[in-house]
């Protein structure tokens, strides 16, 4: 049921997509999905949380193993761009149908969503108290960020002039030098250890 939704969802959206609709991508009948849920909006409210939850989890994950501020924040945006490019209907569903989420489901998620941009706002600000990032607004600059790994889930396509380790590392090389921060510490350290800079550097030119 969850791949079905997430599928109607992000192609016709929720108010276009019925109970019907996912039962007949299930080939049931209608009444037979209430036997699971109770409502549409339940599945929506599942599809969405969930989608929030496993992205906390990998940037968290993804941050950890250094105290490196540069490193922490290479990685975190790293892993955001990843997640992005491999889950474009989840980010289709969870920036577009926010206003159909009934409460309390909507504020469950924007708080999700807030803490989402505030672990990216803290580590920004903290690198400015190290010296380590001159950006003059950490939140200005961890929205960008974000907003950058969003916009991947939108064009990026497997079978496209460039890899995804490749779009990965060049825009955790952005992230750096959105924040003020050299590049070059950061090389290697990414959060996917089959990534090779030179590889993707040659193959950038084709």
């Amino acid at each position: 049921m969850h791949e079905a939704a997430l599928t109607l969802f992000a192609d016709r959206g929720y108010h276009g997509t019925s109970m019907k609709d996912i039962a007949a991508a299930l080939h049931l009948r209608a009444p037979s999905l209430y036997n699971h849920v109770s409502a549409k909006q339940e599945i929506l409210r599942d599809v969405m949380v969930e989608t929030m939850n496993d992205l906390l989890k990998v940037v968290r994950s993804a941050m950890t193993g250094t105290d490196d501020t540069v490193q922490m924040l290479r990685r975190g945006a790293e892993a955001h761009v990843r997640y992005h490019a491999r889950h474009p209907r989840e980010v289709r569903i969870g920036n577009h149908e926010i206003p159909a989420l009934e409460e309390p489901h909507r504020s469950a998620i924007s708080n999700l969503r807030r803490e989402y941009s505030r672990m990216f706002v803290a580590l920004i600000e903290r690198g400015v108290e190290e010296g380590v990032f001159s950006t003059r607004s950490p939140l200005l600059s961890a929205y960008a960020i974000l907003q950058m790994g969003i916009g991947v889930s939108m064009w990026y396509r497997p079978d496209g002039p460039l890899s995804e380790d490749e779009i990965v590392f060049q825009y955790g090389d952005m992230a750096l030098r959105l924040v003020g921060a050299s590049t070059e510490g950061g090389r290697g350290a990414t959060s996917d250890d089959t990534k090779k800079p030179a590889k993707r550097a040659s193959r950038s030119k084709r």
